[in-house]
């Protein structure tokens, strides 16, 4: 198993005139689980964004190791297919083999067996983000990068999470989430850690 997944090394973002956050290091191995914690527009999602690969620091540099996968805040799905036409869409770009029984079975884990052949439209905002967590299970991928994952989930959702995350740590997978809410502990997970911004 490899020392770590993520490095971040004294990396620096601001906009504008203003920095959000400067000579940040982190470094992320597997089983960790990093909350990135912060008032809004404290730089949360736009460090995330800069761990994947989206978002270039004005300073400092990341080493990522592993393959990772971003899921953002907002659902980043296409209304106009259904869940199971989005999963597709989503394993193509990700390279994963799967086949149309494992993207149905990813929905099924996630609680929208029933709905996979709906329009995205026509679901709830929490069924919506169902099916954006269902990605994580479409070609597994070692690193988790995933901005306020807990938005419009109900209780069960919130459950359902907390438990994705620690299957996920538990085996080696690593999970940074950005949130203003506190995750459920994942079993078997290294200790979790909190990078606090805007502090």
């Amino acid at each position: 198993m490899q020392d770590h997944l993520l490095v971040a090394e004294a990396i620096r973002c601001s906009v504008g005139d203003r920095v959000l956050f400067s000579e940040l290091s982190l470094v992320v191995r597997p089983g960790d689980r990093v909350e990135i914690r912060g008032p809004n527009g404290s730089g949360k999602s736009t460090l995330l964004r800069c761990l994947v690969g989206l978002h270039e620091p004005d300073s400092g540099a990341v080493d990522r190791t592993a393959d990772g996968v971003y899921v953002g805040h907002r659902s980043g799905i296409c209304g106009r297919m259904t869940p199971i036409e989005n999963l597709r869409w989503f394993a193509g770009i990700a390279n994963a083999s799967a086949n149309d029984e494992s993207l149905a079975t990813a929905l099924i884990r996630v609680g929208l067996g029933p709905a996979r052949h709906e329009l995205c439209d026509s679901l709830s905002a929490g069924q919506q983000r169902r099916v954006s967590l269902a990605r994580l299970l479409v070609g597994p991928t070692p690193l988790w990068i995933l901005d306020e994952p807990l938005t419009a989930l109900d209780d069960d959702g919130r459950d359902l999470l907390g438990d994705l995350l620690a299957a996920h740590c538990s085996t080696g997978g690593a999970a940074v989430c950005a949130t203003h809410q506190v995750l459920s502990a994942a079993p078997g997970a290294r200790a979790t850690r909190t990078v606090a911004l805007g502090t």
